[in-house]
């Protein structure tokens, strides 16, 4: 060989190997940068208070032996209660039962039911029942469908209200003689009082508007969060000077898997663990503090399609695990969210409409025009646990987290309108 030729090998290969460490390299420069754009996070104690006690304002009632998102504890009957002969009771007491709102909203909130109901905004959800008594059922089956129906049908929508302790043996006897009074449709007097002509509902509310929805607040009391200093030293606007350059979109994004805590990481909790690993703020889940920067990390991404993982491992795991959750039957009354946004989606409960699943989490947080308050979307999966009696779990919960990474996967597409403004 040559000695041009070797001198031509021995460049070529001086300039691989230059190549390889600068490629190299490059990749290193790489993944550290990825290391460096993973968020700090308090990752150590809780995210919200505790103990974690219930708002004052909400029902008190200790509703721990029934199932949570937590455990299970209720399992249906294996068999209908036998009656030793016909059923004696009052009628007149029974209709004075079947409309009584102080025990898990009455039957009307799902039945027709004749003169009971005529003009009570009854609900949908269940079958008319203005003329059962035309349609020759034994006692002891009108019994126990109202004492336990899942003893019939486990997956049914009806509380079991004897089982439960609702109503006890001799209530359950007058309603049931009071079903058997029921054989003429219900006479309705306008098409408000009857569910099945009764207007579906439509918001048409200006939700970014401050004249209409008091939740704007937010976005100015976090923009003044945003520049002020933690015990630290540093605000958020230390690091993100310019907010809706750097979250334009991020909201969007959330909630999602998070291994340093082993569970699916939401905006609210990302608020908490951020700002404490950061600026040293205590911004608890549920403060005021909390809700403020969770409406304004959201409202900077407003317009932005939901769009979040559902394809790693870990969150399908989580995805899983939140369907789970969603069809599990919970509380006194032993409903599961996919009874009312699911089987009973697009109808009436009471004068309330219950909607589809999708649509139900664009719009969080959200301003509650029946309390005046804001609530995110870890507080309204509290407030449905406690609306049917059962007890809910802290706003940081691993099962929370599952719940809301399937309700956003059911959100995939729907744009971000923060804050949102229902009843």
């Amino acid at each position: 060989m040559s000695r041009g030729r070797s001198l031509a090998g021995s460049t070529a290969a001086c300039f691989l190997v230059i190549a390889t460490f600068v490629i190299v390299g490059q990749m290193d420069a790489i993944a550290q940068a990825q290391v460096k754009k993973e968020a700090p996070l308090e990752i150590k104690g809780d995210a919200s208070a505790r103990p974690w006690k219930r708002y004052a304002d909400w029902p008190t009632r200790d509703e721990s032996k029934w199932n949570t998102l937590g455990h299970l504890s209720s399992p249906p009957p294996t068999a209908p209660r036998k009656l030793a002969g016909p059923i004696e009771g009052d009628a007149a007491k029974g209709a004075e039962l079947v409309a009584d709102r102080n025990r898990g909203g009455s039957c009307l909130a799902c039945h027709v039911m004749g003169p009971a109901g005529g003009t009570n905004l009854p609900g949908n959800i269940g079958p008319d029942l203005s003329e059962i008594g035309n349609a020759g059922r034994e006692d002891e089956y009108l019994f126990n469908y109202i004492y336990d129906p899942r003893v019939y049908n486990p997956e049914t929508v009806m509380p079991p209200w004897g089982g439960h302790g609702l109503f006890n043996d001799q209530e359950i006897n007058d309603m049931v003689v009071f079903l058997k009074t029921l054989k003429s449709p219900a006479a309705f007097k306008t098409e408000l009082d009857n569910p099945e002509k009764r207007a579906d509902p439509v918001e048409k509310r200006e939700n970014l508007d401050p004249l209409e929805n008091p939740a704007m607040w937010a976005v100015d009391k976090a923009q003044e969060l945003w520049k002020q200093a933690g015990v630290a030293g540093k605000s958020c606007e230390s690091c993100h000077t310019d907010a809706y350059a750097g979250f334009k979109t991020w909201a969007a994004s959330m909630p999602k898997w998070e291994p340093r805590l082993n569970k699916v990481l939401g905006v609210e909790e990302f608020v908490t663990r951020h700002a404490k690993a950061t600026t040293g703020a205590d911004w608890l889940m549920e403060t005021d503090e909390n809700k403020a920067m969770s409406v304004y990390l959201h409202y900077l991404a407003n317009g932005t399609p939901i769009h979040i993982d559902t394809e790693s491992a870990p969150s399908k795991a989580a995805i899983e695990r939140g369907k789970v959750l969603a069809n599990r039957k919970l509380g006194e009354l032993n409903f599961a969210c996919t009874d009312c946004h699911g089987k009973a989606a697009n109808h009436w409960i009471r004068g309330q409409w219950l909607g589809e699943p999708k649509g139900q989490y664009d719009h969080f947080p959200t301003w509650r025009t029946s309390l005046l308050a804001i609530w995110d979307i870890r507080q309204r999966f509290q407030w449905c646990q406690v609306n049917i009696r059962a007890d809910e779990l802290p706003p940081d919960a691993k099962e929370y987290g599952d719940l809301e990474l399937y309700l956003a996967a059911q959100n995939e597409g729907q744009k971000l309108s923060v804050p949102g403004v229902r009843h």
